[in-house]
Formats: C-alpha cells, sequence, structure tokens
C-alpha cells in the first residue's frame, strides 16, 4: 500500500506550478485563466474523491449509471468546443460517437479481459470508464475540428473524413509509441507505487492502451459518418433545386 502524501509536502508540488505563473504573468500569457484552471482542478478532484468515496461503499449500478451518464453528456460536450458555431447542432452526433465507441469497449474490457464481478464494480468500473471517456472526448474533438477546417477550405467529404481520422489518432499513437520508453502511463504508474508488481502492472496496462486505441478510433469514426450523413442530408434539397 502507497504510503499517504501529507498535506504539508503535498503543498511543495505547487512551488514549480507557482515559478510557471510568475513566468505566464511576466510575459503575459493569461495567468488569470490558468490559476482559475488550477483552482477549479482542485475543487473537482477533492470533490470527486469524497463522492467516490461513497460510491465504492454504496455498490449500487444506479449510482454508477447517474455517474456514467454525467460523464458521458460532459465529455460530449467538452468534445465540441473547438466548433462553437455548430455545437449544439452536432451534440447528439457527440454523445453517440461516445456512447457507442467507449461503451462497447468498456464492455470488452471489464467483462470479456476483467470478468468484474458484479458487473458494475464501481472501484474498477468508473476509473475505466474515465479514461475510456476522455479518449473518445479527445478523439472527436480532435476529428471535428480537422473535419470542418477540411470542408471549408473545400475539400470533399471523403478527403476530409481521412484528414480528420489521422488527427484524431495522432496523441494515442504518439502515446504507443512512447509507452515503456519515454513514459510509464499513469494506471502502470499507480500500481507499481502501490505496491503491485511491474509485471503484473504491464498487463492492465496494455488493456488500457488497447481501451484507449479501439474506443478513440470507434467514436472519431462513428462522429464522422453521423455528420457526414447529416451534411448530405441538409445539401440533398439544395442540389435537387
Amino acid at each position: 500500500m502507497a504510503d499517504v502524501i501529507p498535506l504539508h509536502r503535498l503543498a511543495f508540488s505547487l512551488v514549480p506550478v507557482i515559478i510557471v505563473l510568475i513566468l505566464m504573468f511576466r510575459w503575459s500569457l493569461g495567468v488569470r485563466q490558468a490559476i482559475m484552471g488550477l483552482s477549479r482542478m482542485i475543487l473537482q478532484l477533492l470533490l470527486v474523491g469524497y463522492l467516490l468515496g461513497y460510491v465504492f461503499t454504496a455498490q449500487t449500478p444506479w449510482i454508477v449509471i447517474a455517474i456514467l451518464t454525467v460523464m458521458l453528456l460532459a465529455a460530449s460536450w467538452i468534445a465540441l468546443c473547438s466548433i462553437r458555431q455548430d455545437r449544439a447542432r452536432n451534440y447528439p452526433y457527440a454523445v453517440a460517437a461516445v456512447f457507442v465507441g467507449g461503451g462497447i469497449t468498456l464492455f470488452f474490457m471489464t467483462q470479456g479481459v476483467l470478468g468484474l464481478d458484479p458487473w458494475f464494480s464501481p472501484r474498477v468500473f468508473i476509473p475505466l470508464a474515465g479514461m475510456t471517456f476522455s479518449g473518445c472526448m479527445n478523439a472527436v474533438s480532435l476529428a471535428a475540428e480537422r473535419y470542418y477546417v477540411e470542408t471549408e477550405r473545400g475539400e470533399t467529404h471523403n478527403d476530409a473524413r481521412a484528414s480528420a481520422m489521422k488527427a484524431a489518432f495522432i496523441p494515442i499513437t504518439n502515446m504507443l509509441f512512447a509507452v515503456g520508453i519515454v513514459s510509464i502511463p499513469g494506471m502502470m504508474t499507480g500500481q507499481v507505487l502501490a505496491g503491485v508488481s511491474p509485471l503484473i502492472a504491464a498487463r492492465y496496462q496494455v488493456m488500457v492502451m488497447c481501451m484507449m486505441f479501439s474506443s478513440a478510433g470507434l467514436a472519431a469514426a462513428l462522429f464522422l459518418w453521423l455528420i457526414g450523413r447529416a451534411t448530405s442530408r441538409r445539401d440533398s434539397p439544395s442540389r435537387e433545386a
């Protein structure tokens, strides 16, 4: 079991943060937004810590489903930050993409690989869902931004879709190449710090990387397919006219 970090030692993690904030202030880089983001991060993590402590002991599937629903809706909305002008119109497509892409992958990993019993085990299901939905969110965000940029340049749907899929895969592809060489991912790091054998932790990390890759690809592909269909339906009356 990993040692608990005392609060006075945790405060030392803010020292390099303060240095960066000073640099941002000196260079007029919007230090206020950074401070707000850091404050929000600390508050959100404290709140989620208390919430998960209750959820882990409750062992109720409906609470888990409610949390997953909030995560899904929030991830889908945040994913469309890059296309604010069409955000509301594309929101249902983002929800469907994150739900299907993340849901299918999450089912395979929790039931096929881990064999959770009960199936909704909060201590495992919620953290994995968070990883999955965040990966889908990033993939959809990159795909949406690139798709609209390419279509505004006059590219066809197929060409814009290809460019968007390439953009969506950049982060996860870089992660696949870097894992184990440049970085030790978060889940594996946490398990090693908790005293788990590195070989066992590596197995879990392989599962997580497969989960992240497949969920991101499925979500981006489904989102692009849905907006492609929607675009063709909107354009068809004008062609007929």
